[in-house]
């Protein structure tokens, strides 16, 4: 059987975390040392479609494969050049949430005999689901490489100080949308040194999670990545009319923390649309002052 694997998420010596798990699994392939299974590869960098398909083109026209495996849906437009007789693509968040992406990925599916996501979450987000068959070919944790190691002698290896305070955000702080700036705010109120995993080679992120002594996921990115920004948007909106509408309604004072915390919650959401550490500090002190009254 031959199959080409059609990816834009490989890693680089600038992005090493970039697609390291497409490299996991076909180096995972190519350790069953299967004389019936020829694999080849084919990376480029994001963006550079066009330019993907016409390579593609010139080097493989006169070729065909049994399967060609394209990995991110906008990736499946240059795999499509390629003659095969099965044409797989495996779909791996943005490309069906973000609204242009989406669009994109969406018009190619019906040249696809192939369907696959990386979760059943997304899996559901496919056009036609559960009609259309959808595999779910998950990138999931090495449970070998995750585990509990000694703190003091992994901090001593990464060269960081034995009793500093460290807080992890784990994802690269380029990347507006996962909110640095909340996790820096919250670092500088815990007078702790914010750790990043912008640019760590993936064997070396259980390191640094064994290292921190917390790691911070600012819910506003995640949230944002999960329903898709505009939808999160508008629920923030109406949780916080809604807790506003409450608190105004509410017959006895004990009720108003309670509501506050959550008019804070849903007022932070907006700001977290426009990353500027006034609305990270503003939301920290706000949801703060919430919990020191329920205390109280």
């Amino acid at each position: 059987m031959r199959v080409l694997i059609v990816t834009n998420m490989w890693p680089s010596a600038e992005r090493p975390e970039l697609g390291s798990f497409v490299r996991d699994q076909l180096e995972a392939l190519r350790a069953l040392q299967d004389r019936e299974l020829e694999l080849e590869c084919f990376a480029f960098a994001p963006g550079g479609y066009a330019a993907a398909a016409r390579a593609l083109r010139g080097r493989y026209a006169k070729q065909r494969f049994d399967v060609v495996h394209a990995h991110f849906g906008l990736t499946a437009w240059p795999s499509l050049v390629v003659p095969a007789d099965v044409h797989a693509l495996t779909l791996h968040g943005t490309d069906l949430r973000h609204r242009r992406s989406r669009l994109i990925t969406h018009a190619a599916l019906p040249w696809i005999d192939l369907v696959a996501a990386a979760s059943p979450d997304l899996a559901s987000d496919v056009p036609g689901y559960p009609k259309r068959p959808v595999e779910i070919l998950p990138c999931g944790v090495a449970t070998d490489r995750f585990r509990p190691l000694d703190r003091q002698q992994v901090r001593a290896e990464l060269g960081l100080q034995t009793d500093g305070r460290y807080l992890l955000f784990p994802a690269d702080p380029a990347r507006v949308e996962k909110r640095s700036d909340r996790a820096k705010a919250i670092a500088n109120r815990c007078n702790a040194e914010l750790l990043t995993l912008g640019s760590i080679e993936p064997q070396q992120v259980p390191l640094w999670i064994n290292a921190a002594n917390a790691v911070v996921v600012p819910i506003s990115g995640w949230l944002g990545d999960t329903m898709g920004r505009k939808r999160f948007y508008m629920m923030s909106v109406g949780l916080f009319t809604l807790a506003s509408l409450v608190c105004g309604l509410a017959p006895v004072p004990p009720l108003w923390p309670e509501i506050r915390i959550v008019s804070a919650f849903a007022l932070a959401t907006p700001a977290a649309m426009v990353p500027t550490p006034a609305s990270a500090t503003s939301f920290t002190q706000t949801l703060a002052r919430g919990l020191t009254c329920l205390r109280s």
